[in-house]
């Protein structure tokens, strides 16, 4: 069986034509931190690579280079540099990156990219992040948010939301080094990886598509499950917007988180509290203390040997581990030493759902109407009629 190296791949995909998508705007550029901590990276290509320093010096290498922190200095394969940032670029399209994290655990990731990347020392770490052309970005994310084999008018969907969601983020974080993180903290960005035919073709039919409020691009979140009415976002991120206010959602019981269960032990509750910080004793009782009116638990109420706490719901979440408190639409029994939690849905369930618009694309919806419904009171533009400043306070 033939197997081929990443970079080799990279180069049929060039090859077959799902190269980069043509540019709708020339400042739309967008700043991805691949990695906040990294403590080396890794960066090939097919062709030379060309280092930029901040004195304006360049260094073109052959094929890859190591970076490392020192001090607080770059160590580029076994030449230590002047400065604390390098900006590195392609003579042919597209980057393999290879990203170990610090010690103890030293995750390792790997993207394969376009555009170019920023390396930068940063408490003893390394800042990683891709400067990538819009459409491109969200050809990325498309193919990592969603499965690419979808109905197309969810994929086009999904590359609207997400264009929104980002020119969104860059207003927002104009004055910050980086724009949105490539992860589930803003949207999952895997670059060209999982990108096929369907994700290009949906990104290239929306080119420039973006949802607007008054002419500005929206915070365009999204969750994969809602389970019933969507959330209003006050509840979750203390935002009053008006087109993030809770609308039904009948559409997405096909979706295998609909339904899910966690059994989680009294003494991993108490030492996850603990660790944040929180006075807990022994723990008593855990109860949904105050419901929204999507029927999400927006307290908990904890009663323990030391007196009671109050946490959100969002905080009850991220405490115990997403993966396992999959939303806020949940029940609490309680069995000896254990909490059972029987809930529905997957996500903070603010605005669009992912698996309600796959329903509505496959019933015959197209991505304007699916996101007009999720999105209420907004308009779609052209990116040229979009009005790229924050609004006034």
């Amino acid at each position: 069986m033939l197997t081929f190296s990443p970079v080799a791949i990279l180069l049929l995909i060039i090859g077959m034509g799902l190269g980069p998508l043509p540019r709708v705007h020339a400042s739309d550029h967008i700043r991805v931190a691949l990695s906040e901590q990294a403590g080396h990276v890794t960066v090939a290509s097919a062709g030379d690579l060309r280092l930029e320093l901040p004195s304006g010096d360049r260094i073109d290498v052959a094929s890859g280079v190591t970076i490392i922190p020192k001090g607080h200095e770059l160590q580029v394969d076994d030449r230590l540099v002047q400065g604390n940032r390098l900006a590195i670029q392609a003579t042919h399209e597209g980057l393999q990156v290879t990203i170990q994290g610090p010690p103890p655990d030293a995750a390792r990731r790997q993207w394969m990219v376009y555009g170019s990347l920023d390396v930068t020392v940063r408490d003893g770490h390394l800042l990683v992040v891709n400067v990538v052309d819009l459409e491109d970005y969200v050809a990325g994310v498309v193919s990592s948010e969603v499965n690419p084999d979808w109905h197309k008018e969810l994929l086009r969907t999904q590359a609207v939301a997400a264009r929104t969601y980002v020119l969104h983020k860059k207003l927002e974080n104009a004055g910050q080094p980086f724009d949105v993180y490539a992860s589930v903290q803003d949207q999952v960005y895997t670059g060209r990886q999982n990108v096929n035919r369907a994700v290009l073709d949906a990104v290239r039919h929306t080119r420039g598509r973006v949802v607007t409020y008054k002419g500005r691009p929206i915070f365009a979140v999204y969750s994969s499950t809602t389970a019933g009415r969507t959330e209003d976002a006050m509840n979750v991120w203390s935002k009053d917007l008006p087109y993030l206010k809770g609308v039904d959602c009948p559409f997405d019981q096909k979706s295998p988180r609909y339904e899910w269960q966690a059994t989680i032990p009294f003494d991993e509750i108490q030492s996850r509290l603990k660790d944040e910080g929180y006075p807990i004793g022994w723990l008593a009782t855990l109860t949904p203390y105050r419901m929204t009116n999507a029927g999400r638990v927006k307290d908990v109420r904890i009663l323990h040997s030391r007196g009671e706490l109050i946490v959100t719901g969002q905080e009850f979440r991220r405490l115990l581990g997403y993966a396992k408190v999959r939303s806020t639409r949940f029940s609490i029994e309680r069995i000896h030493r254990h909490v059972v939690l029987t809930g529905n849905g997957a996500g903070h369930g603010v605005g669009l759902c992912q698996w309600g618009a796959k329903e509505m694309a496959e019933l015959g919806y197209p991505y304007q109407s699916i996101l007009r419904y999720y999105y209420p009171g907004t308009e779609i533009l052209p990116r040229d009629q979009v009005v790229m400043t924050l609004p006034s306070s």
